[in-house]
């Protein structure tokens, strides 16, 4: 499932295994972030390898930083899963928040362009 709207996009391609979000995500708390929560949980069902691109999304809020974070828990405890977070440098939110991500899931593997 893809969400397609007028500020941001999650796209998932599953023969990569590949996660697209662009734009920016300022959803107002947890409960409007459980759609991208499900589409991140629906491309893990199957994968032993995932990435997660957000090069092009510009801001996310804290709680969509905790969707990420939540996520990655979900990751780590699977124990099967090889997981790649591909941001940008020029991104401020990316630099800091990405590495926090790592933290929680020291395997994590992080790409910068």
């Amino acid at each position: 499932m893809d969400i397609n709207t007028e500020e941001y996009s999650i796209l998932h391609d599953a023969t990569s295994n590949t996660i697209v979000i662009k734009g920016f995500l300022r959803l107002d708390g947890m409960e409007e972030y459980k759609p991208i929560m499900d589409v991140l949980l629906g491309a893990l069902e199957n994968a032993r390898n995932l990435t997660i691109n957000v090069r092009d999304l510009e801001f996310l809020n804290s709680s969509g930083i905790s969707t990420l974070s939540m996520f990655v828990v979900r990751v780590r405890e699977r124990k099967d899963v090889h997981l790649t977070l591909q941001g940008s440098e020029a991104v401020l939110w990316q630099t800091k928040s990405l590495k926090n991500l790592q933290r929680l899931m020291p395997s994590l593997t992080l790409e910068y362009i």
